[in-house]
This record gives C-alpha cells, structure tokens and sequence, in this order.
C-alpha cells in the first residue's frame, strides 16, 4: 500500500481547535497545505482560526513572516464543526483532542469510516499508548505519534512516535513531512511517557515536591534550571502552560504503566492544586499568577 509523501501531502485535516490543534494547523498550512481545522463548536473553530491569523500578524510585524505568506497561509485554512468534512480526501489526519483513550479512539474510529486506506492518522498524545489507541480501527499500522510542542509555531521539535505496527513507509513519510514544516524530529518507541514527557514530567514532579517541601520558592527553583541549567524555561512555570491537570493526569497514566513508577506518583501538593482549581495559566493561577 503506497502512503503520501511528505512532498504529495496535500491536505491535512487538524481535529481539535485549542492550543495544540491551532498550532499545527498554523505549521502545516505555512508549509503549503490545505488546512481543516475542526472542534466540537464553532466557538472552538473561530477562536482556533483568530489565533492563527493573530500569530501570523507578529510574525510579520517581527520580520518573520512575509505578508505574501502570511495572506497564503490564511487562504488554505478553512474550519468546520463536523469531523466528517474536515477529514474527507485528507492524506494527513493529526488528533489534538483532550488526553483521554476513550476520545481518541472515537475520533480515529470515526476518521477511519471515511478516509482512504492510504491516509495517515497521526496522534498528539504525549503519553497514551499509540497502539492503543490505533486498536479499534481497520489497518492500525498507518497510525503514528505526531508530538507537537507548545507553542507549535515557535517550537522545533516534533517528536515521532512509533508502535510495534506502525508500517517503516509511514514512519520515513512522516520524518520527511515533519522536516517540510520546519520541525526536526527524533524518533521513538511507544512506550510510556515517550522521550520527551517521561524526562520532562520527572523533573517537573521533583520541582512540585520541592515547593511542597519549603526547599525554595517556585520562581527559585526555575531560576535554578533556567540559570545554572540553560533550560528555556524553569519546570514550574511551564507546568503552568501546560496545565496542571494536564500533568497529573499523565503522571498517574505513567505512575500506573512504569515498571519503576513510583518517582511518578504525583505529589499531594499537585493534587490539591487541581483539585482548588489552580491549574496554571488557563486557570489565572498555578505555581505563578497570570
């Protein structure tokens, strides 16, 4: 069974407007595709759509982006509420759905009744198991990791995931596709928490314990990782951007999966904080105010 080249990927159906979702569909429309993006409301979609068109305008008041391309990114983008629409003729389908099995699984479920044998189905889980959630569907092996980082448009790194059935033809097409859109990739097994979300969230976990402790103050213990270590940012502030319900969920997914996962066991501190509702940046509040 051929798959789409990187080079003859021409539409690429994004499910899931939020952060993550908008982000791709930025990239793969900057890099010449036809672009749907499609959530649950057109609330979703629009606020999706404005968000792209507003990174587009920074880019270009930086000197990032020309105007040429900011009007021809714009142009291949289109929304739409039904999932159906979106993905019909596509050659890419990418997931960006909140981080449940149940909910990828309907998506791909439904995915697969209407496109191609031939499509590739991608998924921006960053810990759930690629083969589980590729399980339901007929011809499993085109289903792939595609992780993304926040924010998308800014961030190199595309992390590709690849289970036991995961077919050699759509793992090359996808490094080829991942360096079309400006991304470089590594290439891992599933297994869980990957690369990237199993080192990140162990030191993100060590740093919620150590504010739990009175060790140092969270923008202390940041300080510490983005001065003494070069890191971009300190673990705390982007457990904020991230969300801290976001992370504890995926700390117990891994705590519960990892032979050795106690040093996963979320911290009580991490589970009071969600449960008050402070859940970072979305929220106003987490480890800093926003």
């Amino acid at each position: 069974m051929s798959e789409p080249t990187a080079d003859n990927i021409s539409i690429v159906a994004v499910i899931g407007a939020g952060t993550m979702g908008h982000g791709i569909a930025q990239v793969c429309a900057m890099a010449g595709c036809t672009t749907r993006l499609t959530d649950l409301g057109q609330a979703q979609v629009d606020a999706g759509l404005t968000t792209i068109a507003s990174n587009l305008a920074k880019g270009v008041a930086r000197g990032k982006v020309t105007d040429a391309d900011q009007q021809a990114t714009i142009a291949r983008l289109s929304g739409t509420t039904s999932l159906e629409d979106a993905v019909r003729g596509a050659d890419l389908v990418i997931e960006a759905a909140p981080e449940q099995l149940a909910i990828k699984r309907d998506i791909f479920t439904r995915v697969a009744a209407v496109v191609s044998e031939r499509a590739v189905l991608g998924t921006n889980t960053s810990s759930l198991s690629i083969a589980d959630i590729a399980a339901p569907i007929p011809n499993p092996s085109r289903v792939i990791g595609l992780h993304f980082f926040n924010p998308v448009h800014i961030m190199k790194l595309l992390e590709i995931v690849v289970a036991e059935q995961t077919r050699d033809e759509v793992t090359a097409s996808m490094r080829a596709f991942a360096e079309r859109i400006g991304k470089q990739p590594i290439v891992v097994k599933d297994a869980p928490g990957f690369a990237t979300s199993r080192l990140g969230l162990v030191i993100g976990l060590e740093a919620i314990r150590m504010v739990e402790q009175g060790v140092a103050s969270a923008q202390d213990i940041d300080k510490a990782m983005t001065l003494g270590y070069g890191f971009p940012m300190g673990p705390l502030k982007l457990t904020d951007l991230v969300g801290l319900d976001v992370r504890l969920s995926i700390a117990e997914y891994l705590a519960s999966k990892l032979e050795q996962g106690a040093h996963f066991e979320p911290p009580q501190l991490l589970r009071d904080m969600v449960a008050q509702g402070k859940l970072g940046k979305k929220s106003g509040q987490g480890f800093y105010e926003w």
